[in-house]
């Protein structure tokens, strides 16, 4: 989660409709903040300062378990641009997150902006 002032950053990508908050997979050879560094940059352009790690879920929404590793970040600075995959990078205001942003990621700012502490582990 990308968030700074009450706003969040999300991308919609240009294979798949909907808003997702940045993320990827982990490259062999790569730790887990290493990849959230890395996709961070490769889709919104962003350089993280701090992370804090929020949480591991699983996802069992398509045909394969798929894991999501959670980092918060409130300090980045945007030095590039997205690569070819994102359509388009937006901030939104906790407060009025986009209706088609997907259900783990909106359960997760939910939250977050609710101030619930997020299970660390569980379902995505």
């Amino acid at each position: 989660m990308m968030i700074r002032d009450d706003h969040v950053i999300l991308v919609r990508q240009t294979y798949v409709p909907g808003w997702f908050m940045p993320g990827g997979g982990v490259k062999r050879g790569e730790t887990l903040d290493q990849a959230a560094r890395r996709e961070a940059r490769e889709e919104t352009g962003a350089e993280l300062g701090e992370i804090t790690f929020l949480g591991a879920y699983t996802n069992f929404s398509e045909w394969k378990t798929d894991h999501n590793i959670l980092f918060l970040c409130r300090d980045f600075a945007f030095v590039g641009g997205p690569d070819l995959e994102v359509a388009e990078v937006r901030d939104f205001s906790l407060e009025e997150l986009p209706d088609d942003l997907w259900p783990g990621h909106r359960r997760r700012l939910e939250e977050f902006r609710a101030g619930v502490v997020p299970p660390q582990t569980g379902e995505w």
